[in-house]
C-alpha cells in the first residue's frame, strides 16, 4: 500500500568513545495511510490518534507531536509539517 503523505524527521544518536564524542543526525519519514500513521519503530493506529501538533522552536524546524492512547511521541522537523498535519487530521477525523 502506498502512503498519502510522508514527513521527514531526524533522530539525533550520539556516540562517545575515549578519545570524542559524536553526533550521527539520521534521516527518517514518518508515513500517513488511511489507518495509520508509521515511523521507523512504530505504528500508531489512527484510531489511536488524539492529536497532532507543532511547536516551532529557533530559526527554522521544531517538534512534531504524536499525542497518543500510549503517550506522547515526539519527532524533531526542519521544516514546518503542517501540510502532513492537516492530512492527518482529514484522516483522524473519518475514522
Amino acid at each position: 500500500m502506498e502512503s498519502i503523505a510522508e514527513q521527514t524527521y531526524y533522530k539525533t544518536e550520539r556516540q562517545v568513545n575515549s578519545i570524542e564524542q559524536v553526533d550521527i543526525e539520521h534521516e527518517r519519514k514518518l508515513y500517513l495511510y488511511n489507518d495509520r500513521i508509521e515511523s521507523k519503530h512504530r505504528v500508531f493506529l489512527l484510531q489511536e490518534v488524539l492529536d497532532i501538533s507543532y511547536r516551532k522552536l529557533g530559526g527554522e524546524g521544531g517538534l512534531l507531536y504524536l499525542h497518543t492512547n500510549s503517550g506522547v511521541f515526539s519527532y524533531t522537523v526542519k521544516t514546518s509539517p503542517q501540510p502532513f498535519i492537516e492530512l492527518c487530521k482529514n484522516y483522524m477525523n473519518r475514522t
